[in-house]
C-alpha cells in the first residue's frame, strides 16, 4: 500500500513516500480503509524523535509509518473515526475498536479530524480538569488554533459567562470573535493582566486555559481570582514558566494544574461519550471545527512545513 514514512529522525525532509504492506488487523483491532489522515504537532514530534517515552510512544524500529488520526471506512462499510499511536499516513491502518467511533451523517473529514486530538483535549480541559461552572469567565490562549478555538466554542456550548480570547494578529482575534468569544487581546506578556483585567470589566478571572508557557504563563497567574483555575497543556513559546511558589497557591486559593490527553487516550480509549458527544455538537452545527487545507498523500513534507511556518489555519488532512 502507499504510505509516508521516516528512517531517520529530523525535520518534514525526512517524510518519504514508500510502498509499504498492509498492515494486519490483530485481536481487537479493525482494518481502515483511510479517506484523510489528520497532520497533528505530535506527528512532528513524532519524526523528530522527542515522543521516546510515555503510554503511546512509537514502537518498532525505523523506518516508521508516522499518523495519529485517521477517517475512513471498515470492509463492512462502516465510516469511522480513529485514533493510532502510529501508523495513519497509509492507505490503510489497523485501529483498535476501542478508539473507533461512528461518523454522524453530514461530518466532514477535516471536521472529523479536528476534534478527535484537539476536541478530546478541548472537552477535558472544561469539564474534567477546569471544571467550568455557570457564569464563570474564561480565557482562552492562542484562540484561533486548533484546540483554542474548540475551547471558544466548548466554553459557551458549557456555560461559561465571558470568555475572553488571546490571540497573536488582528485576523486571528477577528476569528476568536466570530467563534463566540466575547472580547479577543492580544496575548503578549507584556501588559498582559491590565489587558485580561480591563476585557473582564475590571474584575480577576476563573479560569485560564494556557498552551503557550513561559512569561505568560507567568502573567496569567497574578489574573486569577480566588477558587481560580489554571490548566497548563502545552508550551508553545519554548520558555519555561518561573517556579511556581506553593505559598501563593495556598493564599490565594488558586489551582495550577497540567493536563496531556495522551494517556487519558491509553487509559480509556479515544472512542467514548466524549468523542462522541463532540461529533453529535459538531452534526447538529453547535460545534464549528475548523477545516484547514488538504494535500495529497504525497505532500505531508510541504503540510508539515507550512504548520511549522504557522501558514495553515484549521485542521491539516492529507488524502491517501
Amino acid at each position: 500500500m502507499r504510505a509516508m514514512r521516516y528512517g531517520r529522525f529530523g525535520g518534514p525532509e525526512v517524510l518519504e513516500e514508500a510502498e509499504v504492506p498492509d498492515p494486519l488487523a490483530g485481536p481487537g483491532e479493525t482494518l481502515v480503509h483511510v479517506e484523510a489522515a489528520g497532520v497533528n504537532f505530535g506527528d512532528i514530534k513524532q519524526i523528530a524523535g522527542e515522543h521516546t517515552d510515555g503510554p503511546y510512544a512509537p514502537r518498532g524500529p525505523l523506518p516508521r509509518v508516522p499518523g495519529m488520526e485517521v477517517v475512513g471506512r471498515t470492509a463492512d462499510g462502516r465510516r469511522v473515526l480513529g485514533y493510532v499511536p502510529q501508523g495513519g499516513y497509509a492507505a490503510k491502518a489497523a485501529v483498535a475498536e476501542r478508539h473507533l467511533v461512528a461518523l454522524p451523517q453530514g461530518v466532514g473529514a477535516g471536521e472529523a479530524l479536528a476534534v478527535l486530538v484537539q476536541g478530546l483535549t478541548a472537552w477535558h480541559l472544561l469539564r474534567s480538569v477546569a471544571r467550568v461552572r455557570p457564569g464563570e469567565s474564561v480565557v482562552v490562549h492562542a484562540a484561533a488554533g486548533g484546540t483554542g478555538s474548540l475551547l471558544v466554542q466548548l466554553a459557551r456550548e458549557f456555560g461559561a459567562g465571558r470568555i475572553i480570547a488571546t490571540a497573536s494578529s488582528d485576523d486571528k482575534r477577528v476569528l476568536a470573535l466570530e467563534l463566540g468569544a466575547d472580547v479577543a487581546i492580544d496575548g503578549r506578556a507584556e501588559g498582559y493582566r491590565e489587558r485580561v483585567v480591563d476585557a473582564n470589566h475590571g474584575h480577576p478571572v476563573d479560569i485560564v486555559l494556557d498552551a503557550i508557557g513561559g512569561p505568560v504563563l507567568d502573567a496569567a497567574l497574578d489574573t486569577l481570582a480566588p477558587l481560580g483555575r489554571l490548566v497548563t497543556y502545552g508550551a508553545s513559546s519554548r520558555q519555561a514558566a518561573s517556579a511556581i511558589e506553593p505559598g501563593r497557591l495556598a493564599v490565594d486559593n488558586i489551582t495550577v494544574a497540567g493536563f496531556w490527553v495522551v494517556p487519558l487516550i491509553a487509559r480509556n480509549g479515544a472512542g467514548g461519550a466524549e468523542l462522541a458527544e463532540l461529533l453529535d455538537l459538531t452534526a447538529r452545527r453547535r460545534l464549528r471545527p475548523l477545516a484547514g487545507a488538504e494535500y495529497d498523500l504525497a505532500r505531508a513534507r510541504d503540510a508539515h512545513e507550512d504548520l511549522l511556518a504557522r501558514r495553515t489555519k484549521g485542521k491539516l488532512v492529507l488524502r491517501p
